[in-house]
């Protein structure tokens, strides 16, 4: 069974630090996802170099198909020395899932692995060995849709110690937040800015230590098809509209409003357009039967394009999360392609609008095609499987 995993984290940097001791890679090959997170020794600069210098080596050796043996000799041996506590090392958890839906979970000094299945906190099969002298945690297990996973730095379990709490947070009492908190309709991204939410009040808003959440959610893949743009020819309308909707399990999005009266037009559906102009910046929505979203075309896309760049930067919070439940055609599109989307196929008709040309571009390059690019290039970034058709 063909599955994708949504992964987000966020980081809180140590209080008067600039730069977070913790490092984060996301790694997506054809053959499988690798997720690691680096925690450096002590905070500050120091701190990020060791983090930074653990995660790039982990990160670039897997995808290049090394053991794990060869990985934490290279660890061992690469890092430098502190001199003054004689440790050489960061700890690091390193999570892997292909596209069998095999997973390997090594875990060097760092907090357990939480994992959450139809709300249920299970105990991973986790063993021991030594390898070059340091102990290092394993396992292998397969994962199914809807699997939750969550790793984090110990700054999530130190959380509010000496402050808020006297022991600091505790891993059972992160694992029980979590698992209350992973409902099945919630993104890894709103799970990971819930726990990291309350770290940072736990912390009184000035984090004691580096603390870094790692979400990952497996999914079943689900596919939007969104059209933008009329076809250079007009009698290919027919063709791109029966296109467009042929997989009639896909989410259909429609973009602009010449695109929305030529699915109007070859249906035979009306459109109704809404009358709450939720946003003064953004064009209302319209509705046609049989469509899930129906937007306005380069003031809707380009505004999406913003939210997904902000979700991109990874430091979402309530906030934000409060702009992408707002109702606009953006924050629908936006919310659409970061949580009920794991592969996009866009139809794209290349029929240039003289009103979206800018004299800055050259002359056969609209507005609107170099903001759908711009969309492809996120949607990419974030994981997402894209295709493009141009009519």
């Amino acid at each position: 069974m063909s599955i994708h995993v949504d992964a987000y984290y966020k980081s809180l940097n140590k209080k008067n630090e600039e730069l977070c001791g913790d490092k984060v890679e996301i790694i997506r090959t054809d053959r499988s996802i690798i997720l690691v997170l680096a925690d450096g020794l002590g905070s500050g600069v120091k701190a990020n170099i060791l983090a930074t210098l653990t995660s790039k080596i982990i990160g670039t050796m897997l995808k290049n198909g090394a053991e794990l043996e060869e990985v934490v000799e290279t660890i061992v041996n690469t890092l430098p020395v502190c001199k003054v506590r004689k440790l050489a090392y960061s700890t690091f958890s390193i999570l892997e899932i292909d596209n069998e839906r095999h997973a390997h979970l090594v875990e060097f000094d760092s907090p357990s692995c939480v994992f959450i299945r139809d709300g249920q906190l299970l105990e991973l099969p986790i063993e021991e060995k030594e390898i070059w002298g340091k102990q290092v945690r394993e396992c292998h297990f397969d994962v199914l849709p809807g699997d939750v996973f969550a790793i984090f730095s110990d700054g999530v379990i130190h959380a509010g110690v000496g402050q808020t709490l006297n022991l600091g947070w505790e891993w059972q009492n992160a694992a029980n937040f979590l698992q209350a908190e992973a409902k099945p309709e919630m993104s890894a991204s709103r799970i990971c800015a819930s726990l990291s939410s309350v770290c940072d009040n736990l912390y009184m808003g000035q984090p004691g230590d580096d603390t870094t959440v790692l979400v990952a959610k497996v999914l079943a893949h689900k596919v939007v098809n969104l059209f933008s743009g009329p076809p250079k020819e007009a009698d290919k309308d027919q063709r791109l509209v029966c296109d467009f909707l042929e997989d009639v399990q896909a989410k259909k999005v429609v973009c602009g409003g010449t695109s929305a009266n030529i699915v109007s037009r070859v249906t035979g559906k009306q459109i109704a357009t809404s009358l709450e102009y939720v946003d003064p910046d953004i064009p209302p929505i319209a509705y046609i039967d049989g469509i899930d979203l129906v937007t306005e075309g380069v003031l809707t896309i380009s505004k999406t394009v913003e939210i997904l760049k902000e979700y991109m930067k990874h430091d979402i919070d309530y906030g934000y999360l409060k702009t992408l439940d707002q109702k606009n055609g953006a924050a629908l599109l936006a919310k659409l392609l970061i949580e009920d989307c794991t592969m996009l196929h866009l139809f794209v008709g290349k029929a240039i609008n003289p009103a979206h040309q800018n004299p800055n571009l050259p002359v056969d390059l609209s507005i609107k095609l170099r903001l759908l690019d711009e969309l492809v290039s996120i949607m990419e970034a974030l994981g997402k499987r894209v295709t493009v058709t141009y009519y």
